[in-house]
C-alpha cells in the first residue's frame, strides 16, 4: 500500500501545533492550500474519535472521513468513509513530538496511505497517486507551518 509523508519543524509546542492542525473554517482557509470546504458532520461540536468531516479539495474532490483516534497534543488519525471512486482506501496519520534540540518547537509529521481502485490499474494508478499526493501532502504541511505562526490562527486557538 502507497504511503506518503512529510515533516516540518513548526516554532510551537506540541498542544499548539496539535490545535493548529485541527482548525476548521474560516481558521483553516487561511493556512490549508489544499482544503476549499470543510465541516464536522451530524451536529459534532469539535474533533474527536467517531467524529465525521466533510472535506472538499481545491480540485474539486470530496471526501467524507472519520476520525479513528484523537490523541491531544500528540497524534490524530482519519479513514475515508466516502470519496473520489478511485480510491478503494485511504487514511491519514498526523503525529507531533516535540523538536530535538529546539525547545518550545515541535516536529509535526504528516502522513497518508492509500489504495487505488480497480487492481488491475494499480501498477498505473499508485505511481500517479503517489505523485501528485506527495505534491500535495508537501504544500499543505507548508501552509501548515505558516499557520503555526499566523498570529490571527495563533490567537483564535
Amino acid at each position: 500500500m502507497p504511503v506518503v509523508e512529510a515533516s516540518a519543524v513548526v516554532p510551537v509546542p506540541p498542544d499548539v501545533a496539535f490545535a493548529v492542525s485541527q482548525t476548521m473554517a474560516p481558521l483553516r482557509y487561511r493556512w490549508d492550500p489544499f482544503v476549499r470546504e470543510q465541516y464536522l458532520m451530524d451536529g459534532a461540536a469539535r474533533p474527536g474519535k467517531g467524529v465525521r468531516t466533510f472535506t472538499r479539495s481545491r480540485h474539486g474532490l470530496a471526501m467524507v472521513s472519520e476520525y479513528v483516534s484523537f490523541a491531544p497534543p500528540t497524534n490524530v488519525g482519519m479513514k475515508m468513509v466516502r470519496g473520489p471512486w478511485f480510491f478503494e482506501m485511504f487514511a491519514g496519520g498526523w503525529r507531533f513530538t516535540p523538536a530535538p534540540d529546539q525547545p518550545g518547537h515541535t516536529l509535526a509529521t504528516w502522513r497518508y496511505s492509500f489504495r487505488c481502485r480497480p487492481a488491475w490499474l494499480r501498477p498505473l494508478a499508485d505511481p500517479i497517486g503517489i505523485r501528485l499526493l506527495t505534491k500535495d501532502i508537501h504544500k499543505r504541511i507548508q501552509g501548515y507551518a505558516r499557520g503555526c505562526t499566523d498570529p490571527a490562527v495563533l490567537n483564535n486557538l
